[in-house]
């Protein structure tokens, strides 16, 4: 949920012309677990959608992180 804020906070400070958010916390966020609510937020506000880094990079980190999950808790 804390990736969804993010996301939407740096897309309000982007359409206002303020100090954004860096790239390397969202990215941060992502990689702590935030990926999966930041693509849907990416895609519901139409924010760093054109970045080939991001485009690729979430579903990847989500992908990574579901993975994890199945094999901490179904693979013992």
């Amino acid at each position: 949920m804390i990736g969804f804020i993010f996301i939407w906070n740096d897309k309000r400070r982007a359409i206002y012309g303020k100090w954004r958010i860096k790239e390397s916390t969202l990215w941060l966020i992502a990689v702590l677990g935030g990926s999966l609510f930041m693509q849907i937020s990416m895609s519901l506000f139409r924010h760093k959608t054109r970045h080939l880094p991001f485009r690729v990079g979430m579903p990847l980190i989500s992908l990574i992180h579901i993975l994890i999950i199945f094999f901490l808790f179904f693979i013992n």
